[in-house]
């Protein structure tokens, strides 16, 4: 009911946001996924780029708009602090100072690794001690555990789903519709 007393120009929110919605596996609304420029995104997106994104998870996660999708599809499971996590790892390997490298390595572990993290991701007991004892003298390669551990999760698991679910598979549609 609360819906029909909303304003018409909220009716574009609502369908972007509806793809986000508890367990919601679909989405008509590509723009609330791709990262900058949405409407042109989906027009550059090609069947043949979002269809390699099945051959291996490393091309999904090579992609832009297929991270961008597959972040989508992971908040829909309420999971995606796994992705989150892995990409905050990818860009912690690419810092260059000491001085920001500890800092930014204990933002990691306090957000996504340490017991009752806000994001805690989903590791054994052993790999988070490991990266715990990491953080004594962190390194470039202080998560490469964690993030393994991570990585294998989400290809076993939230990938082949992800590739299952409508919403991958009405992505494809579309891209396919705006070629005829």
């Amino acid at each position: 009911m609360a819906a029909l007393l909303m304003p018409r120009r909220n009716k574009g929110m609502r369908t972007r946001l509806g793809c986000l919605s508890h367990k919601s596996d679909s989405c008509s609304d590509f723009t609330a996924i791709l990262p900058d420029k949405p409407n042109r995104a989906l027009k550059r997106l090609s069947t043949e780029e979002a269809t390699r994104w099945a051959d291996s998870f490393d091309v999904l996660l090579s992609h832009k708009y297929g991270v961008a999708a597959f972040r989508a599809f992971l908040k829909t499971e309420f999971s995606e602090e796994n992705l989150e996590f892995w990409l905050a790892c990818e860009e912690f390997k690419k810092t260059r100072s000491t001085a920001k490298l500890v800092s930014k390595a204990h933002r990691i572990f306090e957000e996504f690794v340490d017991v009752q993290a806000p994001r805690e991701v989903n590791i054994d007991f052993q790999t988070r001690e490991a990266t715990r004892k990491n953080m004594q003298e962190p390194s470039l390669t202080c998560f490469d555990q964690a993030q393994g551990k991570v990585h294998s999760l989400m290809e076993k698991d939230s990938y082949p789903r992800f590739l299952r679910s409508k919403m991958y598979s009405d992505l494809l549609s579309q891209s396919q519709r705006r070629l005829s």
